[in-house]
């Protein structure tokens, strides 16, 4: 596996609601979700990640998109990292049950990771 392949496979593991919450980029077509990361992607660069939400036993793969950076030492001391938007094949899967964990948070005016 070369370094590039190996860029391209993201493993995201997401234990709580409230990091749920500000992880989930709602405001996206088919959802995305926010990455803390060091690594350097572009936008459009194409991933795979392996996700793990909540208490699901199973980790889910997932095929998406980079759709937004912060990079390091971002203003505001945000958290660095990509927000990957999920694929067309995922057919809504993963946005459906991110905000079936989230429920009634999904419309809150808390502060997330993006916005």
């Amino acid at each position: 596996m070369t370094e590039e392949t190996r860029k391209g496979i993201i493993s995201f593991s997401i234990t709580d609601r409230g990091a749920l919450y500000s992880s989930y980029m709602s405001f996206v077509q088919n959802g995305a979700v926010f990455v803390p990361t060091a690594r350097s992607y572009e936008i459009g660069d194409k991933v795979f990640m392996l996700l793990k939400l909540m208490d699901d036993h199973s980790v889910s793969p997932v095929s998406g998109t980079v759709v937004w950076q912060t990079p390091a030492g971002a203003q505001g001391n945000k958290v660095a990292g990509v927000g990957v938007q999920f694929s067309d094949e995922d057919q809504g899967s993963t946005k459906n049950s991110i905000e079936q964990h989230l429920a009634a948070a999904i419309q809150g005016d808390r502060p997330t990771q993006t916005m």
